[in-house]
């Protein structure tokens, strides 16, 4: 695996063929940063729901499955996916009841580790990649998985971020692309007949999408879930290493570093191209925007690609990352994460059971049934897909892309003051001004 966490061809190629009929995924992404914990936040650590005991995965038994559980996680325009799945779980374990209890991104980063950890929900929940995975397995709130062999399903290149300490807690299930989604008509009537790879071009290609009379970006920046995926484009060629975002958090790098600045001036080039109020603008407008055709991008992710589609979206959907780099200077054409990672709650009273849902996502059929569904990308070896869109977009799996650097981040403060940065800057803040306030903030997080 690069140590760069990056997409190489050769890598890809080595893990997996892409088939005519099917496309079979894998690919290699890296850990994230991971700092020790407090246990349950009040000095003392999590009792794992066993009785005081140690979590572990001893008394795990998928035979046993029977009775309620709930399914905690954020991916609303998943529901019917997993619905079915869960369905057809029934036809195993006739005596299993599992419940959706779905909550919007932005809810779940702030709520979920406070419910979770009381029981009322998420006896298998799922975690971002980055603060809020560390976060859940500070707070022992995940049970040790590793004697299941269940990691043995994965791609072991894509589930480092659930392996701590040699023992298995999550398992990342998704395979994400965190950039724009494109409406690749639109980019044709505007003459891209190649995507472009430097600043300038990025630039040329907005002109001539506005000279369409069409906007050339519908971008969320009023949800700050969604308008930070926007972040990891812009900053992957312009950090001084890979890991410049937890260096910022580390307080080795600083939000008004030219390096930085430079990054917040391009988000100011491209006010003129986001629609009007961009700065206050929700991720679903946004979304009806793209798949109407007044927009020729989504600033967010493959992850829209299939609620573009439920609001009506015809047309072929690729993808298109700001290079913000001078022709021939790039070292990223994109960005990729792995997350959505899937842990049996420490809390739960129903263990057996959370854990024969996990077990059974994690089965190929059925994870290839679920990227099918939903134009995921799974984590889960030996899958193949037929989804249109997957089979369109897989030559992504062969570009140079960096591991979403946004994630880096452990500090949800120091996240959206960097975030909000940018957000700053298109609202109409100088960027030297939007850097300096947002450096306050961090520096009052790490204590300088």
């Amino acid at each position: 695996m690069a140590l760069n966490n990056a997409f190489t061809r050769r890598r890809i190629l080595q893990l997996a063929g892409v088939g005519v009929a099917g496309t079979t995924l894998a690919a290699c992404a890296g850990p994230g940063a991971s700092n020790g914990g407090d246990g349950d936040g009040n000095g003392n650590g999590g009792d794992g729901g066993n009785g005081g005991e140690e979590p572990g995965s001893g008394s795990l038994d998928p035979s046993l499955a029977a009775g309620a559980i709930s399914f905690a996680h954020w991916r609303g325009e998943d529901n019917e996916a997993f619905a079915k799945i869960i369905e057809q779980l029934k036809e195993t374990y006739p005596d299993v009841e599992v419940r959706q209890d779905i909550t919007p991104s932005n809810d779940y980063q702030s709520n979920a580790l406070a419910q979770i950890r009381q029981g009322t929900v998420g006896d298998l929940f799922a975690s971002f990649r980055g603060a809020q995975l560390t976060t859940m397995i500070d707070a022992d709130l995940l049970v040790d998985l590793t004697d299941t062999g269940i990691a043995d399903k994965y791609e072991a290149s894509l589930v480092s971020e659930g392996l701590v300490d040699g023992k298995t807690l999550a398992l990342p299930y998704q395979l994400v692309f965190n950039q724009p989604i494109t409406n690749e008509e639109i980019l044709e009537q505007a003459g891209a007949s190649e995507l472009p790879e430097d600043w300038d071009s990025y630039l040329s290609l907005l002109d001539s999408i506005q000279g369409l009379g069409i906007t050339p970006i519908a971008w969320p920046g009023g949800e700050m879930g969604n308008a930070g995926q926007l972040f990891n484009c812009m900053i992957m060629n312009l950090g001084p290493s890979d890991d410049m975002c937890a260096r910022i958090e580390a307080g080795d790098l600083k939000v008004t570093d030219d390096w930085f600045l430079e990054m917040l001036r391009h988000y100011q080039e491209l006010i003129p191209y986001f629609q009007q109020n961009a700065t206050g603008t929700a991720v679903e407008p946004a979304q009806q925007m793209f798949a109407s055709g007044d927009a020729a991008m989504l600033a967010t992710g493959s992850y829209h690609i299939a609620s573009t589609r439920a609001l009506g979206a015809t047309f072929p959907i690729g993808m298109l990352a700001p290079v913000t780099a001078a022709a021939g200077e790039a070292k990223y054409v994109g960005v990729h994460n792995a997350t959505f990672a899937l842990g049996v709650s420490s809390v739960s009273e129903n263990p057996d059971t959370a854990f024969a849902l996990l077990d059974f996502l994690s089965d190929p059929a059925i994870a290839g049934q679920y990227g099918d569904d939903t134009a995921q990308f799974v984590t889960v070896k030996d899958v193949e897909y037929t989804n249109e869109d997957l089979s369109h977009t897989s030559d992504w799996v062969q570009k140079e892309t960096l591991l979403a650097p946004r994630f880096q981040f452990n500090n949800l403060d120091i996240r959206n003051a960097a975030e909000g940065a940018c957000i700053e800057v298109v609202g109409g803040k100088s960027p030297e001004q939007a850097a300096e306030d947002a450096q306050q903030i961090i520096d009052q997080q790490i204590g300088n």
